[in-house]
């Protein structure tokens, strides 16, 4: 099998669930978690004679989310009815639009490994109602209808993607844009955040486009660019063996690492859509656009640019400390209490984020909080701790919460500043290595490293750096 003759297209859809109180068209309450088929009403379960009325909060963060992604805004677009029958759609249809949706023509800029952007289009974004879960127990499905109408953004790329790293970049960058504006808390696991791959292979170099497969519902970045990686191997090995590729929906079996046929694709005329009768033309005025262009919050881009201005920080270091809203936000705490940007940088980035990842911890449940950082990296800076003794002392903060003070006070690890002190340890070391000091004042001037670095195992690495140094070159050209 030759990949290489052949060449991925990859459109992906995502569903954003919005944080709002109440779902879309009810006041049922928008919460993970409760008690099933208890936030539900006579409108989200689709009763006779209920009728919906529109979220303006829904409304609002889903024209938040367009700006963010350089979308153009419709101020007019309507709702329709998406018709097709499943046990978790209680009306039998789900409110979405079609025709006319609220938002189009957006892009997304993202960083590829090869360290170049590719620039990424939106092909539109629309309002939809999310459907209720079904359950599937060994004894049957249960039907739990609180997340049926919770309002939900769909956006749609462009099919610009080439290769699973591109999905999977495009997927983090619109996650994070997201997080950033508060408009989904992106909870992957919750299903608030949720991934449709649309999967075809082509020669490389042909125009036509080739049978498109779609992925269904893929819970999270990892599985999203696994998902993609087999699919292309599959549908080329298919064309290879002259085999007709099928339009399906497809899932993805994560203990098998394969996917797997759901159904045969429907074509958008198979829900037969039509304006809802129900609702009226959705229309935005200019003024109430404009308010909210005015109150955007900023944006992964824009912290990364305030970060290498106010910091002095290279662009990759701005970019991993902007790769989430929670880690721009404890790296600018310690930064606020600490008064070093390049020192917070490091320690975040090389001791902090290296433990997390290693005990599979987000930043937002580091043990070490961003003051109690900032306190250990200002002990350094006052000469309190030298920067060997403070990595010990981290270590300490990691695994038992404790402020760097109170370990330091308990291993006795303040800094020896006192040149006394020094000079009786340099002494010593010299004593205990005549041959290397007598090779020393034969001009090996080399062997000046050797004496430091003895002279600062002698005082268990407490010494004062700077001035151990300076002492050490001092008695050694005596």
């Amino acid at each position: 099998m030759s990949l290489e003759k052949y060449e991925a297209v990859i459109g992906l859809e995502v569903h954003a669930q919005l944080m709002t109180a109440s779902k879309m068209f009810c006041c049922c309450p928008n919460r993970y978690g409760s008690l099933p088929n208890t936030n539900i009403c006579p409108v989200c379960t689709g009763q006779p004679g209920s009728l919906p009325v529109i979220n303006k909060k829904a409304m609002e963060l889903g024209v938040r989310a367009a700006i963010a992604l350089s979308c153009e805004v419709h101020p007019e677009s309507i709702f329709a009815r998406k018709n097709y029958f499943y046990p978790d759609l209680p009306k039998g249809y789900q409110i979405s639009q079609y025709e006319r949706p609220y938002s189009t023509h957006g892009h997304i800029v993202v960083q590829l490994k090869t360290g170049e952007e590719k620039r990424i289009g939106i092909t539109r974004i629309h309002f939809e109602e999310d459907a209720g879960k079904s359950n599937h127990e060994s004894y049957g499905t249960l039907v739990n209808l609180n997340r049926a109408g919770v309002p939900l953004i769909e956006i749609v790329s462009e099919p610009d993607m080439r290769n699973a790293h591109e999905a999977g970049q495009y997927l983090r960058a619109l996650h994070s844009i997201l997080r950033y504006a508060d408009i989904c808390d992106g909870n992957m696991e919750e299903g608030n955040f949720r991934c449709d791959a649309n999967i075809s292979v082509r020669l490389r170099g042909a125009d036509k486009f080739g049978t498109r497969v779609e992925l269904k519902n893929i819970n999270s970045f990892k599985f999203v660019e696994k998902a993609i990686e087999y699919e292309i191997q599959r549908q080329v090995f298919a064309v290879e063996s002259g085999e007709k590729i099928i339009q399906q929906t497809r899932s993805w079996n994560s203990a098998k690492n394969i996917t797997e046929v759901m159904r045969e694709k429907e074509e958008a005329h198979d829900y037969r859509y039509f304006p809802e009768p129900d609702l009226p033309k959705l229309v935005f005025s200019l003024a109430w656009l404009d308010q909210i262009k005015k109150e955007m919050p900023e944006l992964p881009q824009e912290t990364s640019i305030r970060f290498k201005k106010s910091f002095e920080l290279s662009d990759y270091d701005a970019s991993v400390l902007t790769g989430s809203k929670e880690l721009a936000n404890y790296f600018e705490s310690v930064v606020s209490h600490s008064k070093n940007g390049k020192a917070s940088a490091n320690w975040v980035m090389n001791e902090l984020l290296g433990r997390l990842n290693a005990a599979n911890k987000e930043v937002e449940s580091s043990p070490v909080t961003a003051i109690q950082l900032a306190d250990l990296i200002c002990k350094i800076d006052s000469g309190e701790i030298s920067g060997k003794i403070a990595k010990t002392v981290f270590e300490e903060m990691f695994a038992t919460s404790k402020d760097a003070s109170s370990i330091i006070k308990e291993k006795g690890f303040i800094q020896i500043s006192d040149p006394i002190a020094l000079e009786s340890a340099i002494c010593k070391v010299i004593e205990n290595n005549p041959s290397q000091f007598a090779e020393y004042k034969a001009g090996k001037v080399k062997l000046l490293g050797f004496f430091v670095g003895q002279a600062m195992k002698e005082t268990q690495g407490q010494a004062n750096p700077a001035l151990l140094n300076e002492l050490v070159k001092k008695i050694l050209d005596r």
